[in-house]
């Protein structure tokens, strides 16, 4: 399965009052994969100008391997346009299917966790407080590699990766950016689990990156950046001046 999150850095001269805040994965992974709305777009003739500072624009698109599409697959994500933009995917780890366990559980619940705590005073806008809080809150068993990626309204993006989850930062028809993932050996990567001998956001990588407008960054699951080589990546970005058309191409 790919879940494939194109974001484009903006300089946003203006919010929009028409866009939910937040777009999530779990009010309709029973339904086909599809486009969803964009987070915001600066650009949009419906919006009002309030303030001049680096946000998102989004496009996502699930795609679930044809032998999951029937449950929706078992990757999971979220947008929040709290300050700059946060976005997030996590993965689930098919493995506990072998003892009857659903493995989009784990994922769907710690997602729906993160998003809630995107704005706690603790988190602090730190990715990787973000992941240790919604892991602890996290009930459902299984396990999911996962990433988080946070904007500030300066332009500095920040990340804290576990596993095999990945982000491409794209500045002209080149990858300015990439993260790496963490395995323990082939196809078993680091992940967050509801069995203690799994990692925590103690082991998370964490980056950051400063961002400028017009950059496109492209975030996902293994399933997109084990079967789409980069370069395929930025040429099928590059083609595309839609964020949410790229993601679904």
């Amino acid at each position: 399965m790919a879940m494939v999150t194109v974001f484009r850095a903006s300089i946003s001269r203006s919010l929009p009052y028409c866009f939910p805040n937040l777009l999530s994965s779990s009010s309709n992974r029973n339904s086909a994969p599809k486009k969803n709305k964009l987070l915001c777009y600066a650009a949009s003739s419906h919006t009002k100008t309030i303030r001049s500072e680096m946000s998102f624009c989004v496009g996502t698109h699930m795609i679930p391997h044809p032998k999951k599409v029937e449950r929706g697959g078992e990757d999971s994500f979220f947008v929040s346009d709290y300050n700059g933009g946060v976005i997030a995917v996590a993965d689930g780890v098919s493995g506990w299917a072998e003892r009857n366990v659903d493995p989009s559980l784990f994922p769907q619940e710690l997602m729906a966790n993160a998003s809630c705590l995107v704005g706690d005073e603790e988190v602090s806008y730190d990715p990787q407080i973000l992941i240790r809080k919604a892991h602890a809150a996290t009930s459902a068993v299984g396990s999911a590699t996962v990433i988080v990626a946070m904007l500030e309204a300066n332009g500095k993006l920040k990340i804290a990766n576990v596993g095999d989850c990945g982000l491409r930062v794209i500045r002209g028809d080149q990858v300015f950016f990439s993260t790496s993932p963490q395995e323990h050996y082939f196809d078993c990567p680091y992940q967050l689990s509801s069995e203690i001998a799994g990692q925590t956001y103690l082991d998370a990588v964490v980056s950051r990156v400063e961002v400028m407008e017009g950059d496109t960054v492209v975030m996902g699951s293994d399933g997109l950046f084990d079967n789409v080589f980069d370069h395929e990546i930025v040429s099928t970005v590059v083609g595309h001046s839609d964020v949410a058309e790229a993601g679904i191409s």
